[in-house]
């Protein structure tokens, strides 16, 4: 596949200095490409902090959202490698102030704590808790935001004996976006009739992608 250009956000980035960025794949399902985009972040020694893999807008499309910490110019290159990839249909990347994102936790504390103390009942309505299990020994409740979110409410109930946390990964949507449903179906306008299938809409990269 031949190589395309990265979109770069119009927003400024500082000239050196790591940053956390989310990175956006859009690419076919097929198997092993999760595998494939994850040894180019290996074979550079770079974490990622969280992954997100799910279906997309358009039909029999994946979408993946990668969060590392890095430089712009590390995240220019990895962007580039993981578009050389031939099931790989476009990449973005994004600073978190371009994007709008949540994580959702859940926290497991004990019944009885819960049923006694009216404080952590007004802690987890402030925090905007919802319960999703009760049982004898424990309840569950879970809570979307932003990672500071999140992690004061672990803060905050660890005195009450907070039993277990986990977190999900990241899902964000880019904002000054159109979308790449838009894109795919402004391209199957220009050419009625014809199947889209990846070769022929990527060479229309400047017309189709950019965003």
């Amino acid at each position: 596949m031949n190589s395309k250009p990265t979109n770069i956000s119009n927003s400024s980035f500082p000239a050196s200095g790591k940053q956390e960025y989310t990175i956006t794949v859009y690419s076919e399902d097929q198997i092993g490409i999760l595998n494939r985009i994850s040894i180019i972040f290996s074979r550079r020694k770079i974490n990622i902090q969280t992954l997100n893999t799910s279906p997309s807008e358009v039909p029999g499309i994946h979408r993946f959202n990668i969060v590392i910490d890095e430089t712009e110019e590390v995240i220019k290159k990895l962007v580039r490698q993981i578009e050389k990839q031939v099931d790989v249909l476009k990449a973005y990347y994004n600073t978190n102030d371009e994007i709008i994102w949540q994580e959702m936790a859940l926290y497991k504390v004990p019944t009885d704590i819960i049923a006694e103390k009216a404080k952590v009942e007004r802690l987890l309505h402030q925090f905007g808790a919802r319960v999703v299990a009760i049982r004898k020994d424990y309840t569950v409740f879970e809570t979307t935001g932003h990672r500071e979110e999140t992690d004061r409410l672990i803060s905050a109930l660890e005195p009450y004996g907070l039993i277990e946390f986990v977190r999900s990964a990241r899902v964000a949507i880019i904002k000054e976006s159109e979308g790449f449903h838009f894109k795919v179906k402004e391209f199957e306008k220009q050419q009625p009739g014809e199947e889209v299938i990846e070769n022929e809409y990527l060479d229309k990269q400047e017309e189709v992608f950019t965003m």
